[in-house]
């Protein structure tokens, strides 16, 4: 028995050798493998391209609001960050930013000018640092600066498109009808240019003329829309039809019409199809809107500004189409309620 004892514990050590010389290299194997995959996932995030610094006129408006978010998201497709933030209307404001955009070094700036005069100093400034500047929806075409391109909506046909409804709305007989207009805007100043020609060469041959008989400023707002409305009901008790350059105004004047009692003998034009101008048009609130395509542009100031950074030749300006919504697009809009 002691024999056989002995030789056990000989042979069990000359086993725990054997399996130790065998978990060590084994054990080096693992440290090993586990060392890549670390090391694998913990590999550096890709670096940024940069910062595009954005200020749009108003977030306040759900369009602005589309074109930021449209930017942001094909723009970080490339590796760029974006910071988008709202002028509020006010050419200070936006100038502010963009003085921040410079102490930042922003590799590109995008405005929607608040105001496409009174901007020119602080682009002229972007432009001596060497940044590149990209207008959206509304054009800069003033004399003495630098914009790389410029991406906006067809302002002016859809102007035009506007006309076409109102004197499909009015129908043989006319009559008087107003414009709430936003003449500090550059795009909506295009707007009612459009309208405007239209209206003109229809009066040369119709019978019924359509008379412009007043423009007030509506402030692309929808409370500035329903105070002007409500004058412009007050100035002309007979007029037959709106013009307003954006939904907001748009909705405003809708409210100033059910106001007075008067929703069923006024014909309401607006300008954008935002969600809610589009459900104004299938409850029969506004007749028609020529619908713009923020979502569009904001993908295509992305793109501009990656083949910018690539040395690409840019256009000096790339218009985007509207297109006439009426009822009866509203009515097949899965979209709505």
């Amino acid at each position: 028995m002691g024999c056989v004892f002995s030789q056990a514990r000989k042979g069990g050590g000359m086993i725990a050798t054997f399996w130790k010389r065998l978990w060590v290299p084994a054990c080096l194997v693992l440290l090993a493998s586990g060392c890549g995959k670390k090391e694998e996932s913990a590999a550096a995030p890709k670096a940024s391209r940069g910062l595009i610094g954005a200020s749009l006129l108003t977030l306040q408006n759900p369009f602005f609001k589309v074109i930021g978010d449209s930017l942001t998201e094909e723009a970080a497709k490339y590796g760029y960050d974006t910071v988008v933030l709202s002028a509020d209307n006010n050419v200070q404001t936006q100038s502010n930013h963009v003085e921040d955009f410079i102490v930042k070094r922003c590799v590109a700036i995008v405005l929607s000018p608040a105001d496409s005069k009174s901007i020119v100093p602080v682009i002229q400034k972007a432009n001596a640092e060497g940044i590149p500047v990209f207008t959206v929806d509304i054009p800069c075409n003033e004399p003495g600066v630098k914009i790389a391109t410029q991406i906006a909506t067809d302002n002016f046909g859809g102007g035009r498109e506007a006309a076409q409804a109102m004197i499909e709305a009015l129908g043989s007989s006319g009559g008087q009808v107003g414009v709430l207009d936003l003449k500090q805007v550059e795009s909506c100043i295009l707007r009612v240019k459009g309208f405007k020609e239209v209206i003109d060469q229809h009066n040369q041959t119709a019978a019924g003329k359509i008379e412009i008989v007043s423009e007030l400023d509506g402030g692309g707002a929808k409370d500035q829309g329903h105070k002007a409305a409500e004058d412009m009901l007050q100035a002309f008790p007979g007029i037959r039809g709106i013009f307003a350059i954006n939904d907001p105004s748009a909705l405003g004047a809708r409210a100033a019409l059910e106001k007075a009692g008067r929703a069923d003998q006024v014909v309401i034009i607006g300008f954008d199809g935002q969600p809610e101008g589009k459900q104004a048009i299938k409850d029969g609130k506004i007749f028609a809107d020529p619908i713009q395509f923020p979502d569009k542009m904001g993908i295509e100031i992305a793109k501009a500004i990656v083949a910018h950074s690539k040395g690409q030749a840019l256009p000096a300006q790339t218009l985007i189409p509207t297109q006439l919504y009426r009822k009866k697009d509203g009515e097949a809009d899965a979209s709505l309620k």
